[in-house]
């Protein structure tokens, strides 16, 4: 499994996940947080191998719906861009440092 798509599913599952049905909240999170393999999902659930495969496959695609309709996560990232530059560029103004530092805050809070 590469690397860049386990996070990028842990991530979109991070913002998503409330969206999300039971059971695709539970294979998600057992095969690409907790490195769990198809067959130890499909034991734990009683059911194939197969419709354990289906099952990440479709959410894996209601999870990229989701950012692609929504951007929580893009803008996440960007909105973290811009803060971080400006808390470099504006260092000196004390009064604008701790509130983008509270912006910052209210977003790691929320996800």
């Amino acid at each position: 499994m590469e690397i860049e798509k386990t996070n990028r599913m842990n991530t979109l599952f991070e913002f998503y996940a409330t969206l999300l049905t039971d059971k695709q909240m539970n294979y998600i999170e057992l095969y690409y947080a907790d490195d769990y393999s198809l067959v130890e999902i499909a034991e734990e659930f009683d059911v194939s191998r197969q419709a354990v495969y289906d099952n990440i496959k479709r959410t894996e695609k209601v999870l990229e719906s989701y950012e692609e309709k929504l951007h929580l996560y893009s803008n996440y990232v960007v909105r973290n861009q811009l803060i971080d530059e400006l808390l470099s560029e504006f260092s000196e103004f004390d009064t604008l440092v701790k509130k983008l530092r509270e912006i910052q805050k209210i977003d790691e809070e929320e996800f």
